[in-house]
């Protein structure tokens, strides 16, 4: 076969000649003191240039972060500012919405939002265009010599992820070593399928159906990358146009969320036979707890291609299983990967027998350890019996096998994007007329959780679920937004005057046939 692309709509550049555009960028970076250490802030779709930033900041020793484009201005002033980006990278219509929220003096580079994103959201030309007298991206790297080679081990992405303050952390780690880059290879090989049970690198074809600001797009784009394989980027998710994608291109693998699965399920039983499939070779799922019934049917309909893992920001991966020790088990997320250690703790740390439920907490050591970016007392809370504790409750089954139950943290996860409640809460108590309020989550069938609100309005206030609505739209991103807004005059309440949300949500998953 020839050389590797990267695909986006009917545009395809070659791996060496993205490879070189991202070098050159390095020699920009390098030209502005960045090095490393340092951050370079991605504010982009799933697009030619987000590969080139990223690559570009590894040269140079620096972090990529991945900003969250659906953020407020607020949200990516505040990941902007904590992360200490010397550089942002940021299509031509996002930087429009957010242009207050830059930091002074800090490099901006604007890239033009290309023809199959304008589609897929519905940008008009103008939006797409950049404004004058910004920098353009492609023009200003193309000036500098290309930086021959980086660190042997570039430090990767800086992920913010959500905490228990409802403000995202950092997530941090020193350079891999040369045996931990050994080792966190094998596994990324494993549970991503890119190693050589599945084929030479350019024999494999994939597709990026998740926005790569998320970790695990995010990993799994930028490694389809670096080892060669062929990447096509799909600006938003469509279930028939995935199908279309596999069969056009010989689709070899797939990075997804339960959410896709659902999606892909409810498409009529013609179009869903209508394509050729055959080409699948490993099918990888995460980021959400998937039902037993779909996993089931991803697996009668498209074959024992089917994989899953489970793991977080802080821990990469840790367990995974194939399609058939998850038949063999159904509802697990796996067993741990080699390196990995997997315990289930009672509130005191100690560790508990199998099939009895506690908080799941786990470790990989064949990865640096991490930091929260600024904040060693929130890196220090997550330890727990000398592991890491990801806010799952679970169980372990005799083989070792792991099955989660519900979540230690009230954080929220809608269509494998995670979503800390208190922030929103946070919001609502400043709007007028609120006395108090809970946010949580309930069962939705095509996104796995959706938001609730329910709402203890003061006495005499008139509030309604629009004005609920519009008054959290004017300050978080608009996926965070409940769903569902109900108003109470009282909530239920524990000894200690805290919302007891327990109450407020069981209802809702009961009608649904769920425990939580």
């Amino acid at each position: 076969m020839g050389e590797a692309v990267v695909r986006s709509g009917a545009r395809v550049v070659d791996h060496a000649a993205l490879a070189l555009r991202a070098a050159k960028a390095a020699g920009g970076f390098r030209s502005l003191g960045i090095g490393p250490g340092d951050v370079v802030a991605v504010y982009l779709r799933n697009d030619f240039p987000f590969f080139e930033a990223s690559v570009a900041a590894g040269l140079v020793g620096a972090y990529s972060t991945p900003v969250n484009w659906h953020n407020s201005p607020d949200e990516a002033r505040y990941i902007f500012e904590n992360s200490g980006a010397k550089a942002i990278v940021i299509h031509a219509d996002l930087y429009r919405g957010i242009e207050r929220a830059i930091p002074k003096d800090v490099p901006v580079f604007l890239v033009a939002t290309p023809p199959e994103i304008m589609s897929a959201y519905g940008i008009s030309a103008e939006a797409a265009a950049l404004p004058a007298g910004t920098e353009d991206w492609s023009r200003w790297l193309e000036q500098f010599e290309p930086v021959a080679a980086g660190p042997a081990e570039p430090p990767g992405s800086m992920i913010y992820t959500s905490g228990t303050t409802g403000h995202p952390k950092g997530v941090r780690r020193a350079p891999p070593t040369a045996e931990q880059a050994v080792a966190w290879g094998a596994i990324i090989g494993q549970v991503m399928g890119f190693n050589a049970a599945y084929g030479e690198p350019q024999e494999m074809v994939t597709v990026v159906t998740g926005p790569m600001y998320h970790s695990a797009p995010n990993a799994y784009g930028l490694y389809a990358f670096r080892v060669g394989a062929n990447v096509i980027l799909e600006p938003r998710f469509d279930p028939e146009e995935l199908l279309q994608m596999i069969e056009r291109h010989k689709v070899t693998h797939l990075h997804m969320v339960p959410t896709m699965f659902v999606r892909l399920l409810k498409l009529p039983d013609d179009v869903k036979k209508k394509y050729d499939l055959s080409s699948l070779r490993f099918v990888v799922h995460a980021a959400a707890p998937c039902p037993v019934h779909v996993k089931q049917a991803m697996i009668e309909w498209w074959g024992p291609v089917i994989n899953e893992y489970y793991g977080g920001t802080e821990t990469g991966a840790v367990v995974f299983c194939n399609s058939e020790e998850y038949l063999a088990h159904p509802g697990t997320v796996g067993k741990a990967v080699e390196g990995a250690k997997v315990m289930v703790i009672d509130e005191n740390g100690a560790e508990l027998s199998q099939g009895a439920t506690g908080e799941v907490v786990c470790r990989t050591s064949t990865i640096p350890d991490f930091t929260y970016h600024g904040d060693d007392e929130k890196r220090r809370r997550a330890e727990k019996a000398g592991l890491i504790s990801l806010g799952d409750v679970g169980y372990l089954d005799q083989d070792g096998f792991l099955y989660l139950c519900d979540r230690a943290k009230d954080m929220v996860i809608s269509g494998g994007v995670n979503i800390y409640p208190a922030e929103i809460e946070a919001e609502l108590h400043k709007m007028p007329g609120v006395g108090d309020c809970a946010v949580f989550g309930i069962p939705d069938d095509e996104f796995g959780e959706a938001l609730c609100a329910v709402v203890q309005p003061q006495p005499g206030a008139a509030l309604t679920e629009a004005d609920v609505r519009t008054f959290l739209r004017e300050r978080i991103a608009g996926y965070k937004v409940p769903r569902l807004v109900e108003f109470r005059t009282d909530l239920p309440r524990e000894d200690s005057g805290k919302i007891f949300k327990r109450k407020l949500r069981e209802p809702y998953w009961e009608k649904a046939g769920r425990q939580i």
